[in-house]
């Protein structure tokens, strides 16, 4: 990687010999969480959109290149195939996916999942598609398309016979955190019929969404016991993308009523089986959710949208050690100056890293508005952050940037 432009990295010295016990990814990423002594904080790997890496190539990016490797973050986790089918939908076998109309302009699809959306023909930022159409309407969409696709006895969701065995075989001696996908209380039933409908049913159709819950959970259940049962699980996730920048899609008060129950049947079984790091991720402000989730038995939240209100510093000071923060950096600063990147990371970073359970990472996707030249130098600040925290800490409070 390029030399830092930045005086304070040039100044870093390296890590000595003996100095602190070197750690493996996996070892390093549990004792993240679990609030132990770690040889540096754990650095979740690069995540960015597919423009973004097109740009980077373009700006000198190798192809082919491990990201991980090249920006010196620990590995990416591996997630065994639970929730998605081995096509990639949670609903499995998929639906056809089929072209009904094109334009110069527009191709609107029926996609893998039941979903009318019309996409761009040219779409170099990835936008998100004009839903004009979800799968399910009523009850018997639900019984007809969606529920026979969330069975987990359907093969394809993970290797079976000798692939099964090799696999856990291999996992026995794994060098990285390995996780498990466990399903979405609000954020698939939503995908299914949309927020409006969703929220109308709510009051419609009440015993249709408790049902619909409850199902998940039997599903996410027997998805991953088999998976538990023959391999060390570390950690888990939960997928409920239900929140905007001004707080949730639905209050605390209906996620009470209808998904808290069926959550907590799930983490009771991953607690059982001993797996006490369980992520939710839901992008936007979950402020008021949280508790709730706290309370059915999630530890962790990720990825704390800076642009929706969201702020790592005031979560950890509020819940200590009750909850795991994944993310927090917010994308938008890569884009503008290094002082700025400075900033963002100097103002939060290092004293998250000195209280532990914190995994610094941008609070979603790295847009294609930054160059290459900028996630260089805020990967490498971000590693020497963490490989000195105390000192950056003192280098904050002399800038300005942290007076907490």
């Amino acid at each position: 990687m390029a030399e830092a432009f930045n005086p304070l990295l040039a100044e870093t010295p390296s890590r000595k010999p003996g100095e602190a016990p070197c750690m493996g990814d996996r070892e390093r990423f549990l004792a993240t969480a679990r609030y132990q002594p770690v040889d540096r904080t754990y650095l979740l790997a690069p995540w960015t959109w597919e423009a973004t890496l097109t740009r980077w190539h373009n700006e000198g990016l190798p192809a082919n290149v491990n990201l991980a490797g090249h920006f010196e973050t620990d590995d990416e986790f591996g997630v065994p195939l639970a929730m998605q089918g081995r096509y990639g939908p949670h609903l499995h076998p998929p639906l056809e996916r089929t072209i009904l109309s094109t334009t110069p302009e527009f191709t609107t699809v029926r996609d893998e999942e039941g979903n009318i959306v019309k996409l761009f023909q040219d779409d170099p930022m990835q936008s998100m598609p004009q839903w004009i159409e979800y799968p399910m309407k009523d009850r018997q969409d639900w019984e007809r398309i969606i529920k026979p696709r969330l069975d987990a006895r359907i093969p394809g969701r993970r290797p079976v016979g000798v692939d099964w065995k090799q696999y856990v075989e291999r996992m026995k001696s794994r060098q990285n955190a390995l996780g498990v996908w466990c399903g979405s209380f609000y954020g698939w039933p939503r995908s299914f019929m949309g927020v409006e409908r969703i929220s109308t049913m709510f009051y419609d159709d009440p015993g249709l969404i408790h049902e619909m819950c409850e199902h998940i959970a039997d599903f996410a259940i027997a998805a991953i016991t088999p998976i538990l049962e023959q391999v060390t699980i570390d950690f888990a996730f939960i997928w409920e993308d239900m929140a905007g920048k001004s707080g949730p899609l639905c209050s605390p008060a209906m996620y009470r009523a209808f998904m808290l129950q069926p959550l907590k049947r799930v983490t009771d079984v991953l607690h059982r089986y001993g797996v006490d790091i369980i992520i939710v991720d839901s992008d936007g402000n979950n402020d008021v959710l949280t508790p709730l989730w706290l309370e059915a038995g999630v530890t962790g939240l990720r990825p704390f949208e800076i642009a929706a209100g969201c702020d790592p510093v005031a979560m950890r000071k509020r819940y200590g050690r009750n909850l795991i923060i994944q993310g927090g950096v917010d994308k938008r600063a890569l884009a503008l100056s290094r002082e700025d990147i400075d900033r963002e990371v100097l103002s939060k970073v290092p004293w998250l890293c000195l209280q532990g359970g914190y995994f610094p990472q941008v609070d979603h996707l790295v847009p294609p508005d930054v160059p290459l030249a900028n996630y260089v130098y805020y990967a490498q600040l971000m590693r020497h952050v963490v490989e000195e925290p105390e000192r950056y800490l003192y280098e904050a409070r002399r800038r300005g940037y942290w007076n907490g």
